[in-house]
């Protein structure tokens, strides 16, 4: 509950008390930017309505009251008196005494290894997850928090991953098509068409912006061998920055260079770094395939022995069997992997028998959009 509202620097700021104990203060300009009233935000989507421009450079408050559970604090020199819920603004504080997790992308995410997945992979039915939207909350949370899931009982047809990604958002088209044949094929343009087992990547290094997420859909498999594994590249992450702090700063601090040129009429081409941080240091980005790498030449020279030998590290590290979690994908399972966080990876299969997977990309803003959008309905529900 708010208990006091106290001014300071002649209104620039005001300090708010709570019955807890706990104070925060706010800027007078942060608080009109944020203002909640129908002439600057717009009642139907909570856009704003005004520009920075449109707010006095020399606002302040003038006066400020608490109305039960509410803020009531005027600007000047508008003489605009807006109501702030005392609930939002603890939601909101920035003034906490507490050391702040970097980056608003960490809330909810778990980094995890093979101990503590490899027995407890979030998997759920797609019989139960289409018309069940508490069921589909909790895989959507498991692919927010895990950066993976594992999807059942989907017709064992072609195009059937579909119904995945339209469970939470849209297709991302690509070259590849709507969706990629993954199965064995003479003279292929891309080594995912082969038998031979592949490294641990991320899919597309070379698009900007790179597909969010990938998903993979068995449709047969009879082969010897062709196991499925990901790798939390989080995970992988902080376990080198632990052990190399300098080799993270190469990896995060120079850009790599991605290319793509398989096909006819395609060059794709990108630069950015193999461990991508926020500004405030926050992990945003893994991109590691060592198939679509292009020759480094953004390092310096006096740095570029120490850049291969944290790239050589990093890449020990994902190989380390203690990050990977492993499972063979039976005909109608599928799998959905964040592409700028896991990693995922194919043993090597035999030649008899068959093995046909269908493979497609999809943004993780739509699987976020949804899973908001139910917690939003199971919260007022319960309310």
């Amino acid at each position: 509950m708010l208990t006091t509202a106290t001014l300071g620097d002649e209104g620039r700021t005001i300090e708010l008390g709570w019955r807890d104990g706990a104070r925060n203060r706010f800027h007078a300009m942060w608080l009109r930017d944020n203002a909640l009233d129908d002439r600057t935000r717009s009642a139907g989507n909570g856009q704003r309505l005004i520009t920075i421009l449109d707010i006095p450079a020399e606002t302040r408050i003038g006066a400020a009251s608490i109305k039960g559970e509410v803020l009531e604090v005027t600007f000047v020199p508008e003489g605009k008196t807006v109501e702030f819920p005392a609930g939002w603004l603890r939601a909101h504080a920035y003034d906490r005494g507490e050391v702040q997790r970097p980056g608003w992308t960490g809330s909810g995410i778990k980094r995890w290894t093979k101990a503590t997945m490899q027995n407890s992979v979030p998997r759920a039915a797609y019989a139960d997850a289409s018309p069940d939207s508490n069921v589909l909350r909790q895989w959507l949370t498991a692919v927010r928090s895990y950066g993976f899931a594992v999807m059942d009982g989907l017709p064992t047809e072609s195009g059937a991953l579909c119904k995945v990604a339209d469970l939470f958002g849209y297709i991302r088209e690509t070259n590849y098509g709507r969706w990629f044949e993954v199965r064995a094929e003479v003279n292929p343009n891309n080594l995912a068409y082969t038998n031979l087992g592949l490294q641990a990547h991320t899919d597309n290094p070379y698009r900007d912006p790179v597909p969010t997420l990938q998903i993979l859909a068995c449709i047969e498999n009879t082969v010897e061998g062709g196991e499925s594994s990901v790798v939390d590249g989080f995970a992988v992450a902080a376990a080198f920055q632990a052990e190399n702090p300098e080799g993270f700063r190469l990896l995060s601090s120079y850009p790599a260079r991605f290319e793509y040129a398989g096909s006819s009429g395609v060059r794709l081409q990108s630069k950015r770094p193999m461990i991508e941080l926020g500004p405030d240091g926050e992990l945003i980005c893994i991109r590691f395939n060592n198939r679509s790498l292009a020759p480094a030449v953004d390092v310096p020279f006096a740095e570029m022995e120490k850049y291969y030998a944290a790239y050589r590290r990093f890449a020990e590290l994902i190989e380390d069997p203690a990050f990977e979690v492993t499972f063979k994908l039976e005909a109608g399972e599928s799998f959905i992997v964040d592409n700028t966080r896991v990693m995922h990876a194919r043993k090597a299969f035999s030649g008899s028998g068959k093995r046909w997977l269908q493979g497609c990309y999809a943004d993780k803003d739509g699987l976020l959009s949804t899973l908001a959008a139910i917690e939003h309905d199971f919260k007022e529900a319960a309310e």
